[in-house]
């Protein structure tokens, strides 16, 4: 069954979500309500954790086929788990979909993360120098 599934960190760049999953899913600008994306100490990756009055920015891949999803379930592992979200498009419109949420928040600093400043040639050497699934 196809997903859609909501990217807040490392996922939003092409660079990044074309070592992970096999398909060309179209997407869009899209915005979660009642979460916080922080900086994890010492990495290059966000974590997005359930804060009321919040919300993060992200970017909403539509129709994301089973076995993508699996791969993004590998490439997040142990510390994200996989939700349930609604997330506002800019139209307004609210879609159902996945995220991955944070589940380690000791680990998490008291920092934003701010994809401006992404260091993806460390992210990619140190997370997935190969495509994944090869």
């Amino acid at each position: 069954m196809a997903t859609p599934v909501f990217t807040y960190g490392s996922l939003m760049f092409p660079e990044v979500w074309h070592r992970v999953v096999r398909g060309d899913y179209r997407s869009a600008q899209a915005t979660l309500a009642g979460h916080a994306r922080f900086a994890l100490k010492d990495e290059t990756y966000p974590g997005v954790v359930v804060q009321p009055e919040s919300e993060v920015a992200g970017l909403l891949y539509f129709d994301v086929s089973a076995a993508d999803v699996a791969a993004l379930d590998a490439f997040e592992g142990h510390e994200y788990r996989r939700v349930p979200v609604g997330v506002r498009l800019d139209s307004g419109e609210i879609v159902d979909a996945q995220t991955y949420l944070y589940l380690l928040p000791e680990k998490l600093s008291d920092s934003p993360w701010m994809p401006e400043a992404f260091q993806m040639e460390r992210f990619i050497g140190s997370y997935c120098r190969e495509k994944l699934g090869e």
